[in-house]
């Protein structure tokens, strides 16, 4: 019997194990890439690309190597908890290598088009046109993977910001940046205290002259290193917290869990306790938005907490 035909578009982490799965399952696996190496994301480039994601420089992951690992293949032990994205790619390319998945991967190779055939409802068959040093070609696939990720397209609302048209510093995307240099002497305001928001204004502020970081709401801020100096998530999932999840009202749970990071730094001290709250379970770490960083309430952020609104009457200010 002929082995199914599958396209998988992207060789990032995704791409790569979904190789590995469809060969496993039998299939014929042919993966796009449009950039000439493996890794997606994690692919650090210093100058951003149109169509790609783009990461800064000094990216750590927010996931301990034991729990983002593949399954089947562990990361080495000399590796660090938390890896820079130079070590998350050796990862990926010894995973890669390991399985032999590279002769599988057509790089260069943009993907221009998939459409259903004439015949795909008795077939389930797709079109799949592609191009690489400017010829196209097409091909029949049985089945689509797409692997391409969500971080490819900066959002960045300016509508929202009154002013910013005669505004005279410089604006930009956490997408656009790579060093805390060009920074230096400045007084910057970060907008979004996501991670990236938090690592930016964590690192800028060793440059600049006055770090502000906007947050709309407030967030709870874990630190990557637990109790004993386990990795955070690690010691976060276990067997009796799943048990204090089952056997615990989630308002309980809520509270124990705001007590455990206010005895780290008092998130009120700092602006940071979020101001939003739910009505059914009276507290609401685990009903808001989380940020992860070790060194935020030890650097020299000033003003840590700046509203939205007073964002909007003081961009005249930050140069």
């Amino acid at each position: 019997m002929e082995k199914k035909r599958v396209a998988i578009i992207g060789a990032g982490s995704s791409g790569l194990c979904n190789i590995k799965c469809c060969l496993e399952e039998g299939l014929e696996p042919v993966c796009f890439e449009s950039s000439d190496d493996i890794g997606g994301l994690w692919r650090f480039k210093e100058n951003p690309e149109e169509g790609r994601a783009s990461i800064y420089k000094s990216v750590i992951i927010n996931t301990s190597k034991e729990m983002m690992c593949f399954s089947d293949f562990p990361i080495p032990d000399d590796f660090p908890n938390y890896m820079h994205n130079s070590k998350i790619m050796d990862y990926f390319w010894l995973y890669a290598e390991q399985f032999d998945l590279l002769k599988y991967i057509r790089f260069k190779t943009k993907v221009c088009s998939v459409t259903k055939r004439s015949d795909f409802s008795t077939s389930g068959q797709w079109d799949v046109t592609t191009e690489s040093d400017g010829k196209q070609e097409s091909a029949v696939f049985d089945a689509i993977l797409v692997c391409t990720g969500h971080h490819t397209n900066a959002h960045l609302p300016l509508d929202s910001f009154p002013g910013i048209t005669t505004f005279k510093g410089r604006y930009l995307h956490s997408r656009d940046y790579k060093s805390p240099d060009e920074f230096t002497g400045k007084r910057v305001i970060v907008v979004g205290i996501g991670n990236s928001g938090v690592d930016l204004a964590v690192e800028i502020s060793h440059t600049a002259e006055q770090v502000f970081l906007s947050t709309r709401r407030g967030a709870w801020i874990f630190g990557r290193v637990g109790d004993g100096g386990y990795p955070f998530d690690a010691v976060f999932t276990t067997r009796f917290h799943l048990l204090l999840k089952q056997c615990l009202p989630m308002f309980k749970i809520n509270q124990l869990i705001e007590h455990k990071l206010n005895s780290r730094f008092n998130h009120s001290h700092y602006g940071l306790k979020p101001k939003h709250r739910n009505p059914h379970w009276r507290s609401l770490v685990l009903c808001s938005h989380w940020g992860l960083s070790c060194p935020l309430q030890n650097c020299k952020l000033a003003g840590l907490y700046v509203s939205l609104r007073d964002l909007l009457s003081c961009h005249q200010q930050v140069r």
